[in-house]
């Protein structure tokens, strides 16, 4: 556990680096403080979309398998499932690991417009939008699906910032372990359960 949290404390430090403070908190800044407020009202509804569509969809492909027969959609939804609870885990061990304190707690100048209770680095919302996003691209691989995943889960990222409860950093990473537990969970499966190759009867003549 203690080589673990080295390694995140590594990376962390690396994409410090790459997201200094300064230039985390200007952009924030820039975003959040010189935003159209008009504009609030849709994002907040947005980003609390972040959940709802991650655990329903998969749920509802699932059902749907069960109830048609259908085990090809069955096992999709599974794995968009699995990549969702994933993200989720990722996020969760981070967060709790890195421990960032919100960027509204650290600059109070910020205008918050939404709830932001956990620890900052990664952005779970981020993450749960681009693992949902990812799968769905990939077990659907067509211009419609993968245009408005996409669009979607950038406005959840988009969002945390214009609201005042993400640095960039937090959602750039969010975005990343979303976007890597969906193709992890889909090798992975795939690797799991690959047909085992049969050995052909002989012809009989």
């Amino acid at each position: 556990m203690k080589k673990i949290k080295l390694c995140i404390g590594f990376v962390f430090l690396l994409l410090t680096q790459l997201f200094s403070q300064n230039i985390d908190i200007d952009i924030l800044r820039e975003i959040n403080l010189n935003r159209n407020k008009s504009l609030d009202g849709t994002l907040n509804f947005i980003t609390n979309s972040a959940f709802v569509p991650e655990i329903g969809i998969p749920i509802g492909m699932i059902a749907a398998g069960y109830i048609s027969k259908d085990k090809v959609l069955r096992n999709k939804g599974f794995v968009v499932a699995a990549s969702g609870l994933t993200a989720s885990l990722l996020v969760t061990i981070l967060k709790h690991s890195i421990n960032r304190t919100r960027p509204f707690i650290s600059y109070p100048e910020l205008d918050k417009q939404t709830s932001g209770g956990s620890p900052s680095f990664p952005s779970g919302h981020s993450s749960s939008a681009f693992s949902l996003a990812t799968a769905l691209s990939i077990q659907y691989p067509k211009w419609y699906v993968i245009a408005p995943a996409y669009a979607w889960a950038g406005l959840v990222g988009y969002s945390r910032m214009h609201l005042g409860v993400h640095y960039p950093s937090d959602v750039f990473v969010g975005a990343l372990l979303g976007t890597g537990s969906s193709f992890l969970t889909f090798y992975a499966n795939r690797w799991l359960f690959k047909p085992k190759n049969k050995t052909p009867k002989p012809e009989t003549f």
